[in-house]
């Protein structure tokens, strides 16, 4: 490269590098080499931390004196791959059962949400009805709702009601997580700042564009974590259905253990969700670390 007086500089460098490429200091490179340091210690002593503390709670487990009768009873791993195809099979029901209530709670949970932020007095009524709505089926057990709407719906005896367990059973789980979704979403779209409301509206975007281009999606980026938590919840108890008679992972699982009185293929089951609902939980932690990122770079949080 030439300067400019026609002549070449030397090592590549323009006459505005100042003296070449830029190199760390003396003083810059102790400290990379200082933190370097500092890594390696830290991760050594998490390692010996974590070997001795489950060293120590996997010997006082082997050592104690029902050992061999627990592991005959929970870990017999042969007859646990003999079952496995049986609830894998199970296991689709909560496939099914999953997808189906998740888009269900999610248009229902949006739909309350709408009510509950919705400032119009002729919506009055609504709001109320879906604040009762949210109160009493967050404040009671799944389990129970399972039990009031699997058993009470048949025995209603009404013409044109269904008696099948599992259209009973998911109805019931999306009873209870809508409730809990629909404050998931409306907390989204309490945090956006009034003022985009209002820029909005000063741009003449109605009530319903402001809502649908503006808010919405500002509140859903900011809940995505959040609504992703309630959807490993939802995997797991999808489970509770078993209880109605319903053929999923856990009722296979109960099936098997009854015909040995080996608890093995629950131990299968358990298995079987972890391998599912382990990567959503990793990848909503990122998913929540990300979005923190990006709120400190941007001085929000």
């Amino acid at each position: 490269m030439k300067d400019k007086s026609g002549r070449g500089s030397e090592s590549g460098a323009t006459p505005y590098d100042f003296g070449g490429p830029w190199q760390p200091s003396d003083l810059e490179l102790s400290r990379r080499a200082a933190r370097k340091e500092k890594n390696k210690r830290n991760a050594l002593i998490a390692a010996l931390s974590s070997f001795l503390v489950l060293g120590s709670l996997a010997l006082i487990v082997v050592t104690s004196p029902g050992w061999e009768s627990l592991r005959d009873t929970f870990f017999k791993w042969a007859y646990g791959v003999e079952v496995l195809p049986k609830i894998i099979m199970g296991f689709s029901t909560n496939a099914m059962l999953t997808v189906i209530a998740g888009t269900s709670v999610a248009l229902i949970g949006l739909a309350i949400a709408l009510l509950r932020t919705s400032r119009s007095p002729a919506l009055t009524p609504f709001r109320l009805l879906a604040t009762v709505y949210v109160d009493v089926f967050r404040g009671i057990p799944m389990l129970l709702v399972i039990l009031l709407v699997g058993f009470g719906i048949p025995a209603l005896q009404i013409k044109g009601l269904t008696n099948n367990v599992l259209v009973l059973g998911t109805i019931a789980v999306i009873i209870t997580y809508s409730a809990y979704v629909a404050e998931v979403i409306r907390s989204g779209i309490l945090t956006v700042h009034p003022s985009q409301r209002a820029a909005a509206r000063s741009l003449g975007l109605s009530n319903l564009q402001t809502l649908r281009h503006v808010v919405l999606p500002q509140a859903l980026r900011r809940v995505t974590p959040p609504l992703l938590n309630d959807l490993v919840a939802l995997i797991k108890d999808t489970g509770l259905i078993s209880i109605l008679g319903v053929t999923d992972a856990v009722r296979a699982a109960q099936i098997q253990t009854s015909k040995s009185f080996n608890y093995t293929p629950y131990v299968m089951a358990a298995i079987v969700f972890l391998l599912i609902t382990i990567p959503l939980t990793r990848f909503t932690d990122r998913m929540l670390r990300n979005s923190l990122e990006k709120q400190n770079a941007q001085g929000q949080a």
